[in-house]
């Protein structure tokens, strides 16, 4: 084994995996689409290992979501259709468009001013991307396979930026309650349209994330931590009833509510 490998000795083994005589059998299955969701897999456990603090977990999880570039490149170099040189320059290009006060003469020092410009610049590259196109959305470019309260938040950010947002958080809020009465009524009719009250819900929880941005939080994160407190008082809980001889399913509703507020 060698001491030290290089990027292109990992672009040289990512060829033989896809070599038509001597490759893997399951490389040379896959496509574009048939990976995406292995893609995903490998960005959440890059995630997962830099919330636990787990540096040499991190090491392995980015060299994984490393390897996945690489596998798209090489399928693209297979198709004609672009190389790990074409991505090397395209992320280069875009680096110094949109960091003119670093790698160009512009001169930015606050936050406000490098975020104004970094939006600008976004702005700027759609409407490029879209100039052949007989109509420009500013919505346009949003990936559909973001989770749906990341994509939610930045698809009102783009509204927002064209001036299409309530002016306060207290007028956000208030769409919400607008919202829950809406549920209620639907949850409460004769017949219930089960189609009517998921789209109800899914109005409640866009409303939601509307008023998590106004108050400049990241409604993922704020949801992720609520996931992790629910998570572990609720083991907590069921560390009490086995303390008091039961099961969680054969304590009453107000034991675990007691239980509940204990570990609170």
């Amino acid at each position: 084994m060698k001491e030290k490998y290089t990027i292109n000795d990992l672009r040289k083994m990512v060829e033989q995996l896809r070599n038509p005589d001597t490759g893997c059998p399951w490389h040379l299955q896959q496509n574009f689409a048939s990976i995406t969701k292995f893609t995903l897999e490998e960005a959440y456990e890059v995630v997962d290992s830099i919330e636990n603090n787990d540096i040499k977990g991190l090491e392995g999880e980015l060299g994984d979501l490393l390897y996945h570039v690489l596998y798209y490149a090489e399928l693209g170099q297979e198709q004609a259709l672009f190389s790990f040189d074409d991505v090397i320059q395209q992320l280069a290009a875009k680096l110094t468009q949109r960091h003119p006060h670093v790698f160009g003469e512009i001169k930015l020092q606050s936050e406000s001013e490098i975020v104004a410009a970094w939006q600008k610049q976004k702005s700027k590259e759609r409407l490029d991307s879209h100039k052949n196109t007989v109509q420009h959305s500013a919505l346009d470019n949003i990936p559909n396979a973001l989770p749906a309260l990341v994509r939610a938040a930045k698809i009102q950010q783009r509204a927002a930026d064209v001036k299409f947002d309530f002016e306060h958080y207290k007028q956000a809020l208030s769409k919400v309650y607008e919202e829950v009465d809406e549920v209620v009524e639907e949850a409460d009719a004769a017949v219930i349209d089960t189609d009517k009250l998921e789209e109800e819900l899914g109005d409640l929880l866009f409303s939601v994330v509307n008023v998590t941005r106004h108050l400049k939080q990241d409604p993922e994160q704020a949801l992720r931590k609520a996931n992790e407190k629910f998570e572990k008082r609720f083991r907590q809980v069921e560390v009490l009833a086995l303390q008091n001889g039961k099961s969680l399913s054969d304590c009453s509703i107000s034991e675990m509510e007691s239980f509940w507020q204990e570990v609170k």
